[in-house]
Formats: structure tokens, C-alpha cells, sequence
């Protein structure tokens, strides 16, 4: 998405507080590199493939997901989805059982005004390499009205899908049927609150957690057999924060950025000890509580950042999302 924010946050942080990218792993978080990739909207830790990440543009020129490898933050395979229309709006990507690539085409910027989105399924690919990859199309409407989202997770044990929708005031989980089907629209239902502003969301590799970040925090929740109890805050990268996923052995979070030669972050997964490698920003850190009831760690130059949004009206920047 193509929101002021990012070039404001560009402007103040850059040369101010920049944190050298850890490439060593994707544990530790990483730099993706590929001049094609500047709206990374949806991050996915590949389980068929340990250390690489699928992500893919918020909008972009084509129906296309990147492979990148978390050592180097370099592109490794471009797929091309066939077998579907054209993407409006792509805002999600999750992996569910059997090594299937979930992407939520669930973005809607005008408000909530269309009447149906998608949901795209694919096999991931066995070889990393540029192909072209057929992919199942559907068709998802709610149980209450079109609205905007951009967090679509799948669950790693039940492979049932979930969709959050995105407002500013808290959005709801959204509970798909058992199995999407092809024919037809698949009726997603409202089944809890989450007090959160949410541009991404990620289930942990054993089901039990479910992190839900959002420009200025994070919440997570005990799975609780779909009946999600929340836990606790997370702190998130300043900046236009619009991923999040667990690693496959579920130690770490890495929260990703929109925008060009974009950082993904890496740190501590939540309700865990924490390490001293984690890497959630670095320096000396306050502690600030963002307006949508969640805890912010900042740095110096970020809480300047803060406090110009402020001036200068964040929530007015976000609200066309």
C-alpha cells in the first residue's frame, strides 16, 4: 500500500536510528533485496524449505510469490499463480497441512465495499525456481457485510482458514467453513473480538498461539481450540508494519516492513524465555502505549517519530488502508 507514512518514517529514521540487517538466518531476521518486491504485504516461513520465506507485493503486475531466502535476502524462485482472475488486492499469504500455500486477495481500500474477496490454494513448489504453479480460486463473503482485512491465517493442524478484518476501532475473527469449496462462496463467520488494529496475523507450527500484530503492537492469544484467550502485547519495528510469522521451530517472530530493500525483524516469540540474540530493535528503549491499546518500544528517534505522527494525525494517515 502506497500510504505517507512510509516515506515520513523513510525521512526521519534513515541515517537517524538505522539498525544494520542481520543476515545470517532468517532467525535472526534479514533484508529482502529483490527491486520487485516493494509492498511485501504477507509473510509465510516455508516448512518444505527451512530458511526460506514466501512473501509477495500488496499490488503489483501480476499474480506472483517470491521465495526468499532468509540467509540472504535473496529472491530464489518466482512463482506465477494460474488458474485464477486477476488480484485486486493481495494482503496474506499462510501455509496450512500438506505444505499448501494459502494468499488472502482479502484487501479492500475503498472501505469495505466489495461484495466478495479471494482465497488462492496452491501446492508449494518441491524446486525453487521460477515456474508457474496452478492454484485453486475462492470465493469468500461474511456472515455480516463486505469489509476490509488484510490477516488471513490457516490453521497448521486443521488447515481450517481464518480471516481478521482490519478496523481501527478492533476487528473480529472470522471462521471459514471446514473445507472451501470452489463452486460457490465460502461464508466466513464472526467468532471473536481482536482488540487490535491488524495488518497480519500468524499461527504458531503447533496451533496453540496466535499472534496478531498491527502498525504500533501486537496481541497474542491462546488458541484455545478456536475459542482464542488473549495472552499478552508484543512490541513491533516502527514503521509501515505489515507481516508477521513464526519461524518453523516457532522460537522467534519476524515482523516485516512495506517499502523497498525492506527489514524483516526478528525476535523472541512471545510467552517464551527470552534470548539475548533476539532483535527487536537495539539500543536503549521506552516504553509507549499505542492507540490501539498496545505496547510500542521505542528509541530516540523513533519516539520523534511518534510524536510528529501525532501532530500530524496517524490515524488520519492509516485510514484509507
Amino acid at each position: 500500500m502506497r500510504r505517507s507514512l512510509a516515506l515520513l518514517a523513510a525521512t526521519l529514521l534513515t541515517g537517524v536510528c538505522a539498525v544494520p540487517a542481520l543476515a545470517v538466518d532468517g532467525d535472526e531476521g534479514f533484508t529482502i533485496t529483490d527491486p520487485r518486491i516493494t509492498e511485501s504485504s504477507g509473510l509465510a516461513a516455508s516448512r518444505l524449505h527451512p530458511g526460506v520465506y514466501w512473501t509477495h507485493n500488496d499490488q503489483d503486475n501480476g499474480p506472483y510469490l517470491y521465495a526468499v531466502d532468509g540467509a540472504t535476502g535473496r529472491t530464489v524462485a518466482r512463482v506465477s499463480l494460474a488458474g485464477i482472475g486477476t488480484p485486486r488486492d493481495v494482503e496474506a499469504i499462510s501455509i496450512g497441512p500438506d505444505n499448501r500455500i494459502y494468499v488472502g486477495d482479502i484487501g479492500d481500500n475503498l472501505g469495505g465495499t466489495w461484495p466478495y474477496v479471494w482465497i488462492y490454494e496452491l501446492p508449494e513448489p518441491t524446486e525453487l525456481r521460477d515456474q508457474t504453479v496452478e492454484a485453486k480460486q475462492y470465493v469468500v463473503k461474511y456472515d455480516d457485510g463486505p469489509r476490509d482485512a488484510e490477516s488471513m491465517v490457516v490453521h497448521p493442524k486443521t488447515g481450517r482458514v481464518y480471516i481478521i478484518d482490519k478496523q481501527e476501532d478492533g476487528g473480529h475473527l472470522y471462521e471459514g467453513p471446514a473445507e472451501l469449496s470452489t463452486s460457490g462462496s465460502n461464508v466466513f463467520k464472526r467468532s471473536a473480538a481482536v482488540d487490535l488494529w491488524a495488518t497480519d496475523a500468524a499461527f504458531s507450527p503447533d496451533g496453540e498461539q496466535l499472534t496478531v500484530r498491527g502498525y504500533l503492537g501486537g496481541l497474542y492469544y491462546d488458541w484455545n481450540d478456536g475459542r482464542p484467550t488473549r495472552e499478552g502485547r508484543i512490541s513491533v519495528p516502527l514503521g509501515q508494519g505489515e507481516s508477521v510469522t513464526y519461524t518453523i521451530d516457532g522460537k522467534k517472530l519476524l515482523l516485516g516492513m512495506e517499502g523497498a530493500n525492506s527489514a524483516v525483524k526478528a525476535q523472541d516469540a512471545p510467552g517464551g524465555e527470552p534470548s539475548a540474540t533476539s532483535s527487536g530493535g537495539g539500543g536503549a528503549a521506552a516504553s509507549s502505549e499505542g492507540s490501539d491499546g498496545t505496547t510500542l518500544k521505542i528509541g530516540g528517534a523513533a519516539a520523534v517519530l511518534v510524536v510528529l505522527a501525532g501532530v500530524f494525525g496517524l490515524r488520519r494517515v492509516f485510514r484509507r488502508s
